[in-house]
């Protein structure tokens, strides 16, 4: 063999070992890179929920956009024991379609009511007040059949009534959906006769 063809076949091999090692060096970085990018979006919180150790499908409040995450944090601890700070998390509010007319206690006089209701929590709550709205109307109305229409012309008569019927459409929602999410309930118009 001759001196040149030694150097062509040393110099074909060469190169090839030359890119192999530039290819793995290049693939290292990314890898690398990739890795470490990953690691701190992880760290960060963005690839991890940030409601981590909840049931995904439950509804989860809503921060206001305000409100730092340190304070988020705790008010989320003291909403876990079912203390919710109205300062922290932003309220959506629903107006229930069309009014509610029912006769009182003991059939001589009728009340007419129309019904807003408040939530921390995000759009299911809602959603889920739309999906189920003919078993929470039955709801209120059966509530409504029973109040004494001497009660409800106090404010305390109307104030035992509001909470009666978020107790009635919470119900109602947990049993359809496993959550009631229904923080408070607004009247919108209320005449008696």
């Amino acid at each position: 063999m001759s001196r040149n063809a030694k150097k062509e076949g040393a110099e074909d091999s060469a190169p090839p070992k030359k890119k192999k090692g530039k290819l793995f060096l290049m693939l290292g970085i990314v890898v690398l890179l990739g890795g470490g990018g990953g690691a701190g979006l992880y760290a960060s919180g963005v690839l991890i929920p940030t409601n981590a150790g909840h049931d995904a499908n439950r509804p989860q409040l809503v921060p206001r956009a305000d409100a730092s995450s340190s304070t988020v944090a705790e008010a989320m601890e003291r909403a876990r024991q079912g203390q919710i700070d109205p300062r922290v998390f932003q309220a959506t509010y629903h107006t229930l379609a069309d009014n509610f007319t029912s006769n009182l206690r003991g059939g001589q006089a009728f009340v007419q009511i129309g019904i807003g209701v408040s939530t921390y929590y995000d759009e299911r709550v809602i959603e889920n007040l739309d999906k189920h709205e003919m078993a929470i109307r039955s709801a209120i109305l059966m509530v409504l059949s029973e109040q004494d229409p001497i009660a409800i012309a106090t404010s305390e008569g109307k104030e035992a009534l509001r909470q009666q019927l978020k107790n009635a459409v919470n119900r109602v929602l947990t049993n359809k959906e496993g959550f009631g999410g229904i923080d408070e309930v607004h009247f919108t118009s209320f005449v008696t006769q």
